[in-house]
């Protein structure tokens, strides 16, 4: 077993034990939180947005914006921390996304909806995340 919150889970068992069942669902079994019921969907505050199974920094504050889609969405994340997979699932085609420390399931990420300058949408499960206030 992973002896500390610095070191990663190797099993999903490993995962079980520190992520709460919800968590665990969503973010190591690509599930979904229903719209508009996540802690970060209104959320302003200044700071950077983490992986919340490993801590990994995602994304800037400064990159989320008003989507109104029911889930947090950002239009940039940090070089290098996101991975996009193709999925099939739910009979349509969409762009996972994961978090490239430790491939769990963040949400999707959309392009050419013209809602940002960079035309960009990372619809993300507020599960899948957690705000660093200290960190602008």
């Amino acid at each position: 077993m992973a002896p500390d919150e610095t070191t990663l889970p190797t099993t999903e068992d490993e995962w079980r034990i520190r992520l709460s069942p919800d968590e665990f669902r969503v973010l190591r079994q690509a599930g979904t939180e229903a719209p508009w019921s996540g802690e970060y969907v209104n959320t302003k505050d200044e700071g950077m947005y983490r992986c919340r199974a490993c801590g990994a920094e995602l994304y800037p504050s400064d990159t989320k914006f008003d989507s109104h889609c029911g889930w947090p969405s950002f239009d940039d994340a940090v070089p290098g921390a996101i991975k996009e997979i193709e999925d099939s699932s739910h009979g349509m085609v969409r762009t996972e996304i994961r978090c490239a420390r430790c491939d769990s399931h963040l949400g999707h990420v959309f392009k050419g909806e013209m809602m940002t300058a960079k035309n960009t949408r990372h619809c993300v499960n507020s599960l899948s995340i957690t705000l660093d206030r200290a960190k602008p």
